[in-house]
């Protein structure tokens, strides 16, 4: 990735906890295939990413109304292709980025990335995890969507703030970046627009998807200061360039 998109990316009022954060790292434990748990993150570093987000609107200000009344008009004016497509987006995994990196970039043909990838996603799941447990900001409930018309569908939710949709693509994107640095911006669009349609399915309103991607960056940028982390980066760049995935250049 250029060193002006990162520049961009970076350039934000949480730089100086991420700085903070970066001198407390500790090594994480070397990688496996299936994930029992955080496996780069630790609690403490869990409990440190919290200061990288703002607290959300309060919950009934005019702001916080305005946040979700986006929603309210994305979810009833929304195109039938661009909401299914939401819809099967709603287990998404790296793959999906197969719409940027093209068609040979499968699990079938990379299965050190799929490997590595499936514990990012646990990962980057367990701290969304915490930090939605630490807002707690509800889910927006446009009219005629599911929630509306089912009492219980908010309390059988996970909180709203961060999106994890949102996060996990962003992280996946800036990891990708790492291995694709000439589709990096692709790789971001195509983060952006997952994101984008979480609000489009009425399941989140636009400041839950830019607190996931402000996470989502700041989350990435742990895993690359990780060294466990960059090895197997390497690893992956290696299957890539043996698979002869076009586009595809790492230099750790």
């Amino acid at each position: 990735m250029t060193k002006t998109l990162f520049k961009s990316l970076y350039r934000r009022g949480a730089l100086l906890a991420l700085s903070l954060l970066m001198l407390s790292t500790c090594g994480g434990a070397a990688f496996a295939d299936t994930p029992t748990a955080p496996r780069y993150l630790t609690s403490a570093q869990l409990s440190a990413l919290q200061a990288v987000l703002p607290p959300p609107s309060a919950a009934g200000s005019a702001e916080d109304r305005a946040d979700r009344d986006v929603t309210e008009r994305a979810f009833a004016t929304h195109a039938a292709d661009e909401f299914a497509q939401a819809q099967a987006e709603e287990k998404f995994d790296v793959f999906d980025f197969a719409s940027v990196l093209g068609p040979d970039f499968s699990a079938a043909k990379l299965p050190l990335l799929a490997a590595l990838f499936k514990q990012v996603k646990h990962d980057t799941s367990a701290a969304v995890d915490v930090s939605k447990n630490h807002w707690r900001r509800l889910r927006p409930c446009p009219a005629a969507s599911e929630c509306a018309g089912d009492p219980n569908w908010l309390a059988k939710k996970s909180f709203g703030y961060p999106s994890g949709h949102s996060t996990r693509a962003t992280v996946d994107a800036l990891l990708l970046a790492q291995l694709f640095p000439q589709q990096a911006d692709a790789l971001l669009a195509q983060a952006y627009a997952i994101g984008w349609r979480r609000v489009v399915l009425g399941v989140h309103t636009p400041q839950d998807i830019q607190a996931g991607r402000v996470y989502g960056q700041a989350l990435s940028k742990v895993l690359l200061a990780e060294p466990a982390f960059r090895q197997q980066l390497a690893a992956v760049a290696q299957e890539l360039k043996t698979a002869g995935i076009r586009g595809a250049a790492y230099q750790p």
